[in-house]
């Protein structure tokens, strides 16, 4: 049977992905630059009709940002009550590793349109520490009222 050992170097319980075997609670966690979290609700994940987030991932392996200071995470989440702007992305900076965010709370849309080369583009100005708004056009952003 092949020994499965996670991104953080842990050995994986049988069936899962990542569950390390050795839990330990003190552990602290895999360090990100950024996070991105795609919507991954009824509307949105009928709208990319693949698994975007195992998509995404592979991508980030490929490019070598799935571990390192650079490291740029996928998460799924449910509805963030933006669908008309399916299928919507949050970025978010890791401020503890990075400081002054850049990239901070910036929300893609449309994103089930994306090419394969143009999320390789987005993670490549997001590991080069560039800001997305710059490069991609204010187009590909969702305005967002601020309440005062």
């Amino acid at each position: 049977m092949e020994v499965k050992i996670n991104e953080m170097g842990s050995e994986v319980v049988d069936g899962f992905l990542c569950k390390p075997k050795d839990f330990d609670p003190n552990r602290p966690i895999m360090h990100y630059k950024t996070i991105i979290m795609i919507c991954d609700d009824e509307r949105c994940s009928k709208a990319g009709k693949i698994d975007k987030s195992a998509q995404l991932r592979e991508i980030l392996k490929d490019m070598g940002l799935n571990k390192g200071e650079n490291r740029i995470k996928i998460t799924r989440t449910g509805c963030y009550g933006a669908c008309r702007f399916r299928q919507v992305a949050q970025v978010v900076e890791n401020t503890q590793a990075n400081g002054e965010p850049k990239n901070n709370a910036l929300w893609l849309k449309h994103t089930h349109q994306y090419s394969e080369t143009e999320w390789r583009n987005i993670f490549r100005i997001l590991s080069e520490g560039k800001i997305l708004k710059d490069e991609l056009g204010e187009d590909a952003f969702i305005p967002m009222k601020v309440y005062n």
